[in-house]
């Protein structure tokens, strides 16, 4: 009696023990495009503080994230900001398929320096953004041949049938935030850039928005990544980007939810 006893109060401490340590929190880390940075910080500070869980975030163009994750980066979730980057990574393995998903849209404008004049237009043919620019000025992109914002500009300027004129006078810089500073610095008069980075800098204006047939569709595909450290906790990060809360935050930073 006095054995079984024992062994009713060592379980019971047991059980006390186990109950007293508090579950370890998921730490994930994040790969983003750079245009999703501001809405995912204030998205992943919700979620931490609902959750407990920590998320570290990697903002920078799609295929440099895209690259380092090929090369073995250690990370748990990838958010790309056109289909493309994912596809190619999913096409060497590198991530989940069933846990991909469009999480949100985004619009394509002309964006310039100095005050704002007037309700920003719709670009047309007629629309010659090499007059606007003036003899010597520059028009600031992120990487046209590798950035989506930059492909999905070029492919606008090409649609409008522009881009020849314009070629030789781009700035191409290594993301869209980066071409987004070059027009808050004053350092390019007009850039192209997503409707998201607009609101985001108060210093720039949208003078004109590209039309929405002159370019492929703006996506961003999110999934998480084949090597995932924390694979349940990135998906249930995803889960919630996906879901009512995570869309409002979305939102509010001027993406469009799929569902729209």
């Amino acid at each position: 009696m006095h054995k079984l006893r024992g062994v009713r109060s060592l379980t019971l401490w047991l059980v006390l023990i186990c109950c007293a340590v508090p579950l370890r929190a998921a730490e994930i880390m994040v790969f983003a495009a750079a245009s999703t940075g501001d809405a995912l910080t204030e998205a992943a500070q919700v979620w931490e503080a609902e959750t407990g869980n920590q998320v570290t975030l990697a903002p920078a163009g799609s295929s440099a994230l895209a690259r380092q994750i090929a090369a073995g980066a250690p990370v748990d979730i990838f958010l790309s900001a056109n289909p493309e980057w994912m596809d190619w990574l999913d096409g060497q393995g590198m991530i989940d398929p069933e846990t991909r998903r469009i999480l949100m849209g985004n619009a394509l404008v002309l964006i310039r320096t100095g005050p704002a004049w007037g309700k920003a237009v719709d670009i047309t043919p007629d629309f010659d953004i090499a007059a606007r620019l003036g003899p010597d000025a520059r028009l600031a992109m992120a990487l046209v041949e590798a950035v989506p914002a930059g492909i999905y500009g070029k492919a606008a300027l090409e649609w409008l049938g522009q881009w020849d004129a314009l070629a030789p006078r781009v700035a191409q810089a290594d993301n869209v935030r980066a071409a987004l500073a070059l027009v808050a610095l004053g350092e390019a008069p007009y850039g192209i850039v997503y409707a998201t980075d607009a609101v985001a800098e108060r210093r720039v204006h949208v003078a004109a928005t590209f039309p929405e047939e002159s370019h492929p569709p703006i996506l961003y595909p999110g999934a998480v990544t084949r090597d995932a450290a924390e694979p349940e906790a990135a998906e249930a990060f995803l889960d919630w980007l996906a879901g009512p809360e995570g869309g409002a935050i979305l939102q509010q930073h001027g993406f469009v939810l799929p569902s729209e």
